[in-house]
């Protein structure tokens, strides 16, 4: 049966890279594919561009962060009935020649999320920054610590998920940390993880939100926000 296959890409100020990344995914014709630009109050050209170009958007009225962006499209999927949706950043890091690699173990039954992954092999050339791999490493740990489960690339922006997390993201997804957070609900809470390996880019154009220092904040709350928040509002699989 063939699924209806969402990628939901949250945009901030990505007048420089959005373009790209739209021609990127309209050139992928190994499956099917739908996408939707989340604006999220973008102060540059980015909202220019995506009219210009008759892309498919939802504008935000200001900039709410990434967790609101990404949730506003979780709700797009569920409310017009998509089977899988897909985390892509509108930077062009994320390279699309891996989404059928990210989507097939949802489509065989094999897992409810996918998590495209920079170090659970040697595919991805670009690793991030030390700080960055730091901190990652830190989550990790910690996730381990609580779940016994072993993710490698826990911030990944670059996942996959069936319809029952569609529709769990579409009520109730954290503004704050979301990858993370979400990771290790949904462990604690029996669904299927997966890792696989993509490959992604350095970012080309414009500038990460993330900072050496902000690496070191991210990292801290991020742990805090494991060790206290309740999950069971995630939903439990049974």
């Amino acid at each position: 049966m063939n699924k209806k296959i969402l990628i939901i890409i949250p945009c901030y100020n990505e007048e420089e890279n959005i373009l790209k990344t739209i021609k990127n995914i309209n050139e992928y014709k190994k499956i099917p594919l739908d996408y939707v630009v989340i604006n999220d109050g973008s102060t540059d050209d980015t909202l220019k561009v995506l009219k210009e170009n008759d892309i498919n958007f939802i504008d935000l009225p200001f900039n709410l962060g990434i967790g609101a962006a990404v949730q506003t499209g979780y709700k797009y999927a569920y409310y017009n009935g998509y089977d899988i949706a897909v985390q892509f950043d509108g930077d062009g890091q994320h390279d699309i020649n891996y989404i059928d690699k990210i989507v097939h173990p949802i489509m065989d039954g094999k897992a409810d999320m996918v998590i495209g992954s920079r170090f659970v092999d040697d595919t991805s050339s670009f690793k991030s920054t030390k700080a960055r791999q730091f901190g990652i490493n830190v989550i990790s740990g910690l996730i381990k610590l609580c779940s016994g489960k072993i993710l490698k690339d826990v911030t990944s922006g670059y996942r996959a998920v069936n319809k029952d997390i569609i529709e769990i993201f579409a009520n109730n997804y954290p503004f704050d940390f979301p990858e993370p957070i979400t990771n290790y609900a949904l462990l604690k809470n029996n669904f299927k993880v997966d890792e696989v390996g993509v490959n992604m880019y350095e970012r080309v154009g414009g500038q990460s939100s993330i900072n050496y220092l902000k690496s070191i904040y991210y990292m801290f709350n991020v742990c805090l926000s494991i060790m206290i928040l309740n999950y069971k509002k995630f939903g439990r699989r049974k």
